[in-house]
């Protein structure tokens, strides 16, 4: 699946309720201050391509699924992602920022349910997933993405589960941050929406030399 990209892949991570949406707009708008809108593209999984939507509601929404039965799930929904939506924009030279990728599936499924990691590894390496060339992960304590999500109308299967799940996430995506420390970028999202989102700037503006 991998093709020559001249775009940018940045990934956004953490758990539900850490603000990774808003900032993900707020990072698109500064970029089509600088770039135009036909340049940055905002997309997320799951259901970021034209069938996804289908895929998206399943998975976060049925009453019962095994744990591999929602990966093989999340590994069609990311194929079709990327070779509907985000390998085009890469290779047109386009900013990609999406709301969850790969991290998401090892966070979730591997440390939050159990998979052996090898089973995530030999499906992303047999579907050449591209890498993200920055993550930023919107680290925050449990309590508080909590209280942020009880202003939600419906909450997905993955929300509403038990504390010892979603603190294995979080676990996860923090010894996520330690073995890639040079892609991933943790940002303290604690603080106030514009603290974070200026915090997000300077990391990309850095990155990049913007």
């Amino acid at each position: 699946m991998t093709t020559e990209k001249t775009g940018r892949l940045i990934s956004f991570e953490g758990i539900d309720g850490c603000g990774k949406s808003t900032q993900a707009s707020l990072l698109k708008q500064k970029l089509e201050d600088l770039y135009g809108e036909d340049e940055v593209l905002l997309t997320h999984e799951p259901g970021g391509w034209s069938g996804g939507e289908v895929v998206r509601n399943l998975i976060l929404h049925a009453t019962t699924m095994s744990s591999l039965g929602e990966l093989f799930l999340f590994a069609a929904d990311r194929c079709e992602h990327v070779r509907e939506v985000i390998e085009p924009a890469l290779v047109r030279g386009a900013w990609v920022l999406c709301e969850r990728f790969l991290d998401s599936t090892v966070a979730y499924q591997v440390y939050g349910r159990g998979i052996p990691p090898g089973y995530v590894a030999t499906i992303a390496s047999w579907a050449s997933f591209p890498q993200p060339d920055m993550t930023l992960y919107y680290d925050i304590s449990l309590d508080l993405a909590m209280e942020r999500r009880r202003s939600r109308a419906r909450s997905d299967r993955f929300e509403s589960g038990h504390r010892s799940f979603l603190e294995r996430v979080s676990g996860g995506y923090r010894e996520l941050q330690l073995q890639y420390p040079s892609r991933i970028l943790r940002l303290d999202a604690s603080a106030g929406v514009t603290e974070v989102a200026d915090m997000t700037w300077r990391a990309v503006s850095q990155r990049f030399s913007l």
